[in-house]
């Protein structure tokens, strides 16, 4: 399986990744989600925070991601460690 560095933008920070081939779209995408997050938090709330804004925009997602499992459309597979693997990263550069 073929490699990729990339950089993700996350809330005005960089964050250098390596991924297969077959996830650079599904990490672009769910780093743009979260940003779209982080921003429609940020001109809702006042908070200024881009850690809290960070941690609004996982809880958001990880509620959705259980709304949909409860529902019977998303298997946990996975979601768990990707999450863990998520804040480990965000642990890492802030």
């Amino acid at each position: 399986m073929e490699e990729l560095s990339i950089k993700i933008k996350i809330a005005n920070r960089v964050y250098p990744l390596t991924v297969s081939k077959n996830e650079e779209e599904g990490i672009r995408k769910a780093a743009e989600s979260i940003n779209h997050s982080v921003s429609e938090f940020e001109r809702l709330y006042d908070v200024k925070d881009k850690q809290d804004l960070l941690a609004m925009a996982a809880l958001k997602i990880a509620s959705k991601n259980f709304e949909l499992e409860n529902k019977g459309i998303l298997d946990n597979a996975g979601i768990e460690e990707d999450l863990i693997a998520v804040e480990q990263m965000f642990d890492q550069y802030l």
